[in-house]
């Protein structure tokens, strides 16, 4: 079994829970020495982008608990190598921390950076999104085991996807999906591009038959009725996406998730992570978050920092193993 969903969920709501009580004991003695000065919270990704505005989020709400500014700076490039090598690099005071997201589990198999998820420490994950099978709302497939068979049936290169560049999350997707079929990696064609938005434009003008990317990046043209969602690739459906049923459901045995969290350097004082991922652990529950969240499609998963590493952890697994079958890893 492929699946990035692999701790249990009543240790994690255990775990948040625990923090959060911790967090609201009288002056707060997790945090009575920190933080004393502004914080720096690293994005390794654009601004206006969906890590962009939950870290921004997330630092405003930091900011509330911890009396504190907490600065987003964007330092991307390299794919996402320097905003991570930013927050690995920063001084260990606990005063530059960042938005440390699943690309870190893919970059250094690709020969990107050096860097892997055991260069952070943890703080706490707050979102993960899993990614969809996307149709025109004029293909002829009206559900994923007829689309599953029809591509089962086919020669290699008949059917064409795409959902961002060659390697990236949404390409890996398709790689786990096909390898659940018991096919080739490369069975449906991948057809590289800038991300989602293009993407669907393609698949609604023709150009490609599916799109594989997460629900939220998919909704506009969804909600237009020009594309559908036939699948899931997660453990169970979402709330907000109650019709779309799971592969898992369809008999194909693959789970997979984008994910964004907050980390640090290694070696941070045990006094700035008690204090942050304390604070983490409200803000994920947080009325003013869940309506930011749930209001652009984004989903809450909290991970306590244990759990969170080892999250980290088996997503570069899983990551590893499927860029080697992709045929993309160094």
């Amino acid at each position: 079994m492929t699946t990035f969903d692999t701790l249990n969920r009543r240790t994690v709501l255990k775990g948040a829970a625990g923090l959060g009580a911790l967090s609201l004991l009288p002056g707060s003695a997790l945090a009575a020495d920190y933080p004393t000065r502004p914080v720096e919270l690293i994005c390794p990704w654009s601004a206006g982008g969906g890590t962009d505005a939950t870290g921004r989020m997330i630092a405003a709400l930091l900011e509330k608990r911890l009396g504190q500014t907490f600065n987003v700076v964007n330092r991307t490039g390299g794919s996402g190598v320097v905003g991570h090598s930013a927050i690995a690099n920063a001084k260990n005071d606990g005063y530059a921390i960042g938005t440390v997201t699943v690309e870190i589990a893919m970059m250094h198999w690709v020969g990107l950076t050096d860097l892997t998820p055991a260069d952070y420490t943890p703080l706490g994950l707050y979102n993960a999104d899993n990614p969809g099978v996307t149709v025109s709302a004029n293909s002829e497939y009206k559900d994923i085991k007829a689309l599953s068979a029809a591509i089962k049936a086919s020669a290699p290169g008949t059917f064409k996807a795409s959902g961002t560049g060659q390697g990236g999350i949404w390409h890996l997707a398709l790689v786990g999906w096909m390898l659940a079929l018991g096919l080739a990696a490369n069975h449906v064609t991948w057809v590289p591009s800038e991300g989602s938005a293009p993407a669907m434009q393609d698949l609604v003008a023709g150009g490609i038959d599916i799109v594989t990317a997460s629900l939220a990046e998919t909704k506009a043209m969804v909600d237009a009725g020009r594309a559908v969602n036939l699948a899931l690739m997660g453990d169970e459906r979402v709330a907000s996406y109650p019709d779309v049923p799971t592969l898992k459901e369809n008999g194909m045995d693959f789970t997979l998730a984008t994910w964004r969290s907050i980390g640090g350097p290694l070696g941070m004082p045990q006094e700035a992570i008690d204090a942050v991922s304390a604070a983490l652990a409200e803000i994920v529950v947080d009325p003013e978050f869940v309506e930011f969240m749930s209001g652009r499609g984004f989903g809450i998963k909290y991970l306590a920092p244990a759990e969170h590493a080892a999250f980290m952890a088996q997503t570069d697994k899983v990551m590893g193993e499927a860029l080697a079958a992709a045929g993309l890893a160094t």
